[in-house]
Order: structure tokens, then sequence, then C-alpha cells
């Protein structure tokens, strides 16, 4: 059908300038930023900005819309309210770009130096689809992007800025930012806007601070004060991350980092990396009850890894002059999936995880991808780092192990592994990744202040460079593939194997019994709640082929209630020959019977180590 658009429209349409483009050059004067930080119990930002202008005429200001560390346009300019300009005590109009929603169209009346800006930042009640929860009834998250303007036609590096945070009083804020206290108002040293970004603040009334080392603290903020104890134990296990990570990269690029640790049941959980900080929102209980949450022991040394991996060194189709320039993702696999790499061997290396742990939680990495994402077959790595602009991280609706998700992160890890395996055979156990690690990312002591950015074909050379081979047809082979089985040789290359055995290995049960979940992924196809909600079902396996789908719930098996116990014993007894299994099933408001004709018993997923002595995984691994 042809759109006709009338001729009148054309000409009373407001004429909008095109934003202008961002150079490299000096804004000329600071910004001031004031967020208040004190409704709390509403979860409201009240934000006072100056801009100066240097002149009349067309200004277009600019809210963040390229986070970061998020890969994707997830600014949540719909949390953005209330927005009011003025220049000398009289009000400016704005006008919203028709295009780009996340720029404001300003005409700078004569005379003006600055525009203020009033507006607020409504922070989700709920973490979802408007974006994180990020105040709880203590503490708060503050994400200067969030709460803030720019002008554009700069680089955000050329945009001096000075911001301030006015607390509830009782509170302690946490940032790499340095500054002044005069009551509840903490006003930090004046710093370019990238840093600013760069450099969030936790915020609350129950705070602990830790010295890991000179220059590196462990920052916490709690829901309540007695979550904030940590052990003499768990202290060293950090220290240790420090100290280990500091043997594998050579140099630090920092000059000093704080590890933001957020222990909440109210702000939504978070991981994201920075410079000189960390942003980790974990569990209330996570210091408390240590060993029930030890999966998420990994977080923080991930997020650590990150200020060598993605901060200092940074794809260079990641890397924008500012904040509304679209991002390029091809190389999240490096960002993500080596940080993952590295971040899970420096948790074994500290350890934050046993040998065992890292080995058992490998397992179901190697699994999910060679058994547990048909979405393999058609969907290689490669694409999958373009999932954060599809779907700002989640996965592909009800079948995310067809549709496959973030897989750049732990798909990726698996590349590493074997490159570590194949670098150790080449050069006859002279060479590592860690000899990878000092030359990639150990370059520039002490450099923090800017990005040196890095392509495919720099990655491929420097692991030429540390053991002459086809790295890049390695990469590639591996990036691009739709077979399953290639998945299962990356460990096998570095000295283990996949095997399935009838029960959990230890550390997945802590991980199971911490999500709640019941898991039968690999037997008929299925995780479920305790209550027996459906949260997964594997794509064309048992349960899948007997019409079962995501947020249906079983109600009974085989004639008694659902619980984990009865579907283990159907399974079970299935294989013993005692016929199919029978589910009542709840869909919506009806009910149905559903038989699984399935006979191959319970499998859960672990590693078993080829041959004797040590293996390439097993050096890996071991403490420097």
């Amino acid at each position: 059908m042809k759109l006709l658009i009338p001729f009148a429209f054309l000409l009373t349409s407001p004429a909008f300038a095109d934003v202008p483009v961002a150079r490299d050059v000096l804004f000329q004067g600071t910004m001031q930023l004031q967020v208040d930080l004190r409704d709390v119990k509403q979860g409201i930002f009240r934000i006072h900005q100056t801009i100066p202008v240097s002149g009349p005429g067309p200004m277009v200001l600019l809210y963040p819309k390229w986070k970061p560390g998020n890969h994707s346009p997830s600014g949540q300019i719909e949390n953005l309210a209330g927005l009011k300009l003025s220049a000398g005590g009289k009000p400016v109009t704005w006008r919203r770009d028709p295009i780009d929603m996340f720029a404001f169209h300003v005409d700078v009346p004569a005379g003006a130096t600055e525009i203020e800006a009033e507006f607020q930042y409504l922070s989700p009640q709920k973490g979802g689809a408007g974006g994180r929860r990020v105040f709880g009834p203590s503490m708060a998250n503050l994400q200067w992007e969030s709460v803030s303007l720019y002008p554009a036609g700069y680089y955000v590096h050329n945009v001096p800025v000075r911001a301030s945070a006015t607390y509830p009083a009782g509170w302690t804020g946490f940032t790499a930012l340095r500054g002044q206290q005069r009551g509840t108002t903490v006003t930090y040293d004046q710093v370019p806007y990238d840093i600013l970004v760069d450099s969030p603040v936790y915020a609350g009334a129950y705070t602990k601070q830790v010295q890991l080392d000179p220059q590196v603290t462990f920052d916490i903020v709690a829901d309540s004060p007695w979550q904030t104890a940590i052990t003499p134990e768990q202290v060293a296990l950090h220290k240790t991350l420090v100290q280990q990570a500091d043997k594998l990269f050579g140099t630090r690029h920092y000059d000093h980092y704080d590890f933001l640790v957020a222990l909440s049941d109210y702000q939504s959980g978070d991981g994201l990396e920075h410079h000189r900080s960390s942003e980790n929102t974990l569990d209330a209980d996570l210091l408390t009850d240590w060993d029930a949450n030890l999966y998420d022991h990994y977080v923080v040394a991930h997020e650590y890894t990150h200020s060598w991996n993605g901060k200092f060194r940074r794809p260079a189709d990641l890397w924008t002059p500012d904040y509304n320039q679209p991002m390029r993702d091809s190389l999240l696999w490096v960002y993500e999936g080596q940080t993952q790499f590295w971040g899970d061997v420096l948790s074994a290396r500290s350890g934050l995880w046993s040998k065992q742990a890292y080995l058992d939680f490998l397992a179901n990495v190697v699994a999910r991808y060679s058994e547990g994402m048909p979405g393999v077959t058609w969907r290689p790595v490669q694409d999958t780092t373009s999932q954060p602009i599809i779907t700002d991280h989640g996965p592909g609706g009800a079948w995310p192990s067809w549709f496959r998700s973030a897989d750049y992160y732990r798909n990726g890890e698996l590349f590493w592994i074997e490159a570590d395996a194949t670098i150790r055979k080449l050069t006859n156990g002279k060479k590592s990744m860690d000899d990878f690690a000092k030359l990639f990312f150990g370059v520039e002591p002490g450099q923090w202040d800017h990005e040196l950015t890095y392509r495919f074909d720099d990655v491929a050379a420097a692991l030429n460079q540390i053991a002459p081979y086809d790295w890049a047809g390695f990469l590639r082979s591996r990036l691009d593939s739709t077979d399953p089985a290639i998945n299962r040789r990356t460990v096998e290359a570095a000295g283990y194997r996949l095997v399935f055995g009838d029960k959990p290995t230890d550390s997945s049960k802590k991980q199971l019994a911490k999500a709640k979940v019941d898991d039968f992924y690999y037997s008929v196809g299925l995780n479920l709640s305790k209550q027996g909600e459906i949260k997964d079902v594997l794509w064309d396996g048992p349960a899948f082929r007997a019409g079962i789908r995501p947020t249906e719930t079983v109600l009974a098996v085989n004639d008694a209630a659902y619980d984990a116990d009865a579907m283990a014993r159907a399974i079970t007894d299935a294989k013993r020959g005692a016929g199919p299994i029978r589910l009542v099933v709840k869909s919506d408001d009806r009910y149905r019977d559903v038989t699984i004709d399935y006979r191959g018993g319970l499998r859960y997923p672990r590693l078993e180590k080829i041959g004797t002595g040590e293996g390439a995984l097993d050096r890996l691994l071991a403490p420097r």
C-alpha cells in the first residue's frame, strides 16, 4: 500500500537541524551537576544541571543512549521526567528530535552564558523493562549517565564536569571519584564527562570498607548492618585475587580501584565493569551464607578483569567518541568471552572457587553448548555478539535453547581454554595464555585515562607472536561453527572429557539450591521451579516433543503430586522399564495429561580427566 503524505504536512512539520557529530575539540566551560538522592522511599533522583553555552543559537543536548558496558542502546530515556530548561531565570523551550528520542533541541537566547536544567530520574520500582531498580530501602546505585545530559558535538572526554551528590543523613557513598564532603553533600573533583560516567556510586546506610592493598578497596553496602560482616578468610581470598591478577597481567591500569559491592534483596542484580571500579550487586546473604552462594563468587573476578580487558583495551568498533553513536559488538567474544575465561581462572587461582568447583561449573558450560543448546546448529557464536542490540542481553523469547542468547560469554570462554591448550602444545609447555595476557593487556603500565583499541587482526597477531600458528583460521573456525561437537573438543584438548552421571555435582547442587530450580534438563529436557512451574524446555528434547512449553506447570508425576523426588523416581523407573512418564500439566486455566516417552535415566554433566598427570587445564588453574 502506498503511503500518501499530504503536502500541507510537509510544509508545516517543524524543521530540526541535524544533531552535531562529535568532534575532538575542547568544550568551553565546565558543566555543573547536582544530584539529590534523599527521596529513597519513592526512588526518585532529583537533578539540577548547569551547561555553559558559547553564544546564542541552536544547541542540542543529549541523554546517553549507548551505555558503556551494556553494548546496546540501553539508556533509560523513559525514566527521565520533568525536564525544564532556563537561562538567566527565564524559561527556555526545548523540542525533542522527531527521530532521535535521546536528543533535545534548544534555541539559546541572546545574552545567555549557561543553560540550567531541572529534571528527575524515576527509578523503576521493580527490575524489568524499565531498567534496573537502583534504590533499596537503605541504599542506592548512582549511575551518572542516567542523571545527566551533555552537549552534542564534542568527544565526551573533552567535556569537563564537576558533580555533587546529596545523600540521606547517615549514608556513606563509595566511588572511584575523589571529593570533599560538607554536611550530607559530597562535591567530587572535576573530571571529563567520560570519567564521571565510568565512576558510579554505591551509597547506603550500612557500609563497610576493607583495604585489600594500598590501591584497592572492597566497599560493601548492604540492606542490613549484619550483612556487611566479611570474615578474615573472605578478605584473604579477595586479596589473593588482586595478587593473582597482578601476576597475570604484569601491570595495573588504574591509580586506585574500588570493588563496589551491594548486597541486596531489593536492588536489581548487576555486574558492570569500569576502569577504576566495578559494580557488583549480589544477593544480600553473599557473605553470611558464603558456601550457598558459591557460584556467584566469580562475579568480582570477572568485573575486575574488565579493567584490563574491555576498559583499557577495547574493541575498536565498540569505542565511540560519545554515548549516542552506535556501538558495534563484533569482538564481544574477546571483550566478554576472554574476560569470562580469565575471571573464572582467577577465581580458581585465588581460591574464590576450588579447582573442583571450577571443573563442575565448566562441565555445565560444555554440556550446554554440546547438547543443551540446539541453536548452535544454526546460529554461530559470532552472530550472538548481536544479541545485546537485538534483545538488550535477554534470551530470544520462550525458547532460548533454540534462539540462543549472549553466548559469546560462556561459549566464547571455551575457545580460550582450547587456545591455551594449543599454545602449550605448540611451545612444548613453555608458553600459555598467560603470555598473551601480559603481551596484550600489560602494555602502557599505569595508564588508565584513555583506551587502547584493537581489531580481530591484532588479536590473531598477538597470539601468533606467542606461538606461530594460523590463529585467524583457528578463531574463525570456532566463531563461525554450527557444529555442537566442537565445544566438547575444547576441553578434550585441555585434558578433560564431558561425561554424565545420575547425580549432579556438589557445586551444581549448591547452584541449583540457590536458584530454587529442579534440573532435569539433560534427561527429559526440563528445568522447573520447586512448585513445578516450567522455566525452560530443551528444544526438540523429550518434553518438547511431548508438546510441553515454558510457563506451564507440572502438577503431578505418575499419579503423585509434583516435586523433584517424584520426577526423579519417574525418570529412573522409566529407565528400568516401568513405562513412560505421565504428567498432569496446567496451562493457564486448562489441564491436560502428557506422556513423555523417555528411557535414558537421570543425566547430569561432569568432567572426567583424560589419562594421568597434569593436563593443560590443570596447569592453567594452578595459582601463580
